[in-house]
């Protein structure tokens, strides 16, 4: 609800159960009662857990950054430092850097492999082929057309242009003053 349709007794909800957040997570660790082996997860990470599966992190984020529920922004700063209670900042920068270094080590590695993949395919396709293009298309010589004298054409174009041939190719068209065109 927003702001102006809560009433007095929703506030008062809502401020009860960040309390209750703040207080849970402000219970002190006991090394003595958790006895488990290096690596399990402690009581308050399990609760830190319980609470980004039930949706509660992301209403604490939208509390803190929404301008309308200023109000709620010293419970949620505190409930905050108290998730953050045992880490300290080196470790958890250290440990932001590690999982997106190695997932940038393995995408580096990957792309690695598809480029020598690449390379190796062009190779290999440069040795299938000739080194030199021959710009040597051929002569043809087309019988039943005579050139200049007796002799037959010889074309020395591709076959595929063969189609498109006129004794004027090549030559540039005579050009007519424009005061004598039609």
């Amino acid at each position: 609800q927003d702001w102006e349709q809560r009433q007095e007794e929703d506030t008062l909800l809502i401020e009860r159960i960040l309390l209750l957040v703040r207080n849970v997570l402000h219970v002190p660790p006991d090394p003595a009662e958790e006895q488990g082996v290096d690596g399990d997860a402690s009581v308050h990470d399990r609760v830190l857990w319980a609470l980004h599966i039930s949706g509660m992190d992301d209403l604490l984020k939208f509390l803190a950054s929404t301008q309308v529920e200023q109000q709620w922004a010293l419970h949620v700063l505190e409930i905050i430092s108290l998730m953050f209670r045992d880490q300290s900042p080196e470790e958890l920068a250290a440990l932001g850097q590690g999982t997106a270094g190695a997932e940038h080590g393995e995408d580096t590695r990957e792309l690695e492999t598809l480029r020598q993949r690449e390379l190796a395919e062009k190779r290999a396709r440069a040795l299938q082929r000739p080194s030199r293009h021959s710009r040597f298309g051929g002569s043809y010589v087309l019988q039943g057309l005579k050139s200049i004298g007796d002799r037959d054409v010889v074309f020395h174009k591709g076959l595929h242009n063969l189609k498109s041939y006129t004794h004027d190719l090549g030559k540039e068209p005579r050009r007519v003053p424009r005061h004598r065109q039609a």
